[in-house]
């Protein structure tokens, strides 16, 4: 059986194979993690496809594959016998052998540069690190991203507990030149994308308020309840995110995606959380069939979600097939966010800071004022696919539904 390079989200057309597991005449069995990829998105464990013996390895580590190359053969169970006589292939190497007149702790250090991936070449050059020191784990010694952060990190304890008392830190010179920082991976799709749908899209931006009081209710009833049991908070984001899920329903040619001239509007409802990477750049994690999950379930698939995300340990999957996408900036206390779309989507809303304001109560009494929690709502829609009539009923029926809805009766679902 082949091993295929993965699609590792809707954007990516290739990766690094940065690890492999196992050696050509290894035993190898389905689902066990058999090499790592790399792409500018994510860093993924990829599973054997079967079971079987590694009979062939096609592409070695630091080596980029376009999605569906053919990474490596595996010989099934019928054919384990006859494929253990397979003599191991040598991985194909740069040879830089060293002049004469090098030492040899200079050797050790041209010969692990180059033998060096790409990913880790470039880890090590932005920390200035001379690979020389640095023990690799990786197959026949090769350095992997995790033998350097290791290195990292220890060098720095190791400063740490050595130095008897830290040294002032060094005056800033407010005449220097302006340091230049590399984009890393991510921020350079990031980049590309927002560039791309900024240019090829008419972007127009709706703002409503909503008011939170039924979902603020509802979490004040359960949230200590709810972060003792879960172990983490009970936020906004998930109601909202349900509160879309069925709004959406009612207006699908906003779950769709753009293409020329024509529309395709989804059935299923998939939606893609903004989840930041520490002010690196922006990964986009997607909760699958919403709306035929719990509020709870919600809550826990998003937190999972967000957290592996910053981990780095999404699987290729859990990035694809968005049909629309939320972005959360509301901890950060905006007012509001003008979105650029997740092309090829086609709507993209953020949820910015909800705030404790003054709202006037209709009643049968007449008018009233109270403080209530108001947050904004603001939908950037392509001009191409709707009009504004259209975008701006749904956020009509989305803020109705957060404004009205028992949402306490959800969370006990």
């Amino acid at each position: 059986m082949d091993v295929i390079m993965p699609q590792l989200g809707e954007t990516v057309t290739e990766g690094v194979v940065t690890r492999w597991y196992k050696k050509v005449g290894d035993a190898v069995k389905a689902d066990e993690t058999l090499f790592d990829i790399e792409t500018d998105k994510v860093s993924t464990e990829i599973p054997a496809p079967a079971s079987g013996v590694l009979a062939e390895i096609l592409v070695e580590e630091g080596v980029t594959a376009k999605v569906g190359a053919r990474l490596a053969v595996i010989r099934e169970s019928g054919q384990a016998a006859q494929s253990l006589d397979l003599a191991p292939v040598a991985p194909a190497t740069i040879s830089r052998e060293p002049t004469s007149e090098a030492p040899p702790e200079r050797r050790a250090s041209l010969d692990a540069a180059g033998r060096l991936s790409p990913v880790v070449r470039k880890l090590v050059a932005e920390h200035g690190l001379d690979p020389g020191r640095i023990s690799g784990t990786g197959r026949d010694g090769r350095i992997t991203r995790d033998d350097v952060t290791a290195f990292i990190a220890g060098a720095a304890k190791s400063a740490v507990s050595a130095a008897p008392a830290a040294p002032a830190p060094a005056a800033i010179d407010a005449t220097a030149a302006s340091t230049t920082v590399p984009l890393n991976s991510v921020r350079k799709r990031v980049a590309e994308n927002m560039l791309k749908s900024w240019t090829t899209v008419p972007h127009v931006l709706q703002v409503a308020e909503a008011d939170f009081h039924r979902v603020e209710q509802a979490r004040q009833a359960l949230s200590a309840e709810w972060k003792s049991r879960e172990g983490f908070a009970l936020t906004y984001l998930p109601f909202i995110v349900r509160a879309v899920s069925i709004a959406l329903a009612k207006f699908p040619r906003l779950n769709a995606t753009f293409n020329g001239d024509s529309l395709t509007l989804h059935r299923r409802i998939h939606l893609g959380i903004a989840v930041d990477l520490g002010f690196e750049g922006l990964l986009v994690p997607v909760v699958k069939d919403v709306p035929n999950k719990s509020l709870p379930k919600i809550a826990k698939e998003i937190n999972d979600l967000s957290n592996r995300a910053r981990a780095g340990k999404l699987k290729p999957d859990e990035l694809a097939e968005g049909t629309y996408t939320l972005t959360n900036n509301g901890a950060f206390g905006t007012v509001i966010t003008a979105p650029i779309i997740n092309q090829p989507q086609v709507a993209i809303l953020s949820t910015d800071a909800i705030r404790k304001k003054p709202v006037v109560i209709e009643g049968p009494e007449g008018d009233s004022i109270a403080i209530r929690p108001v947050g904004v709502l603001a939908q950037t829609f392509d001009h191409r696919a709707v009009d504004g009539a259209y975008a701006a009923a749904f956020l009509r029926e989305l803020k109705t539904i957060i404004e009205t809805r028992h949402w306490a009766q959800d969370l006990q679902a």
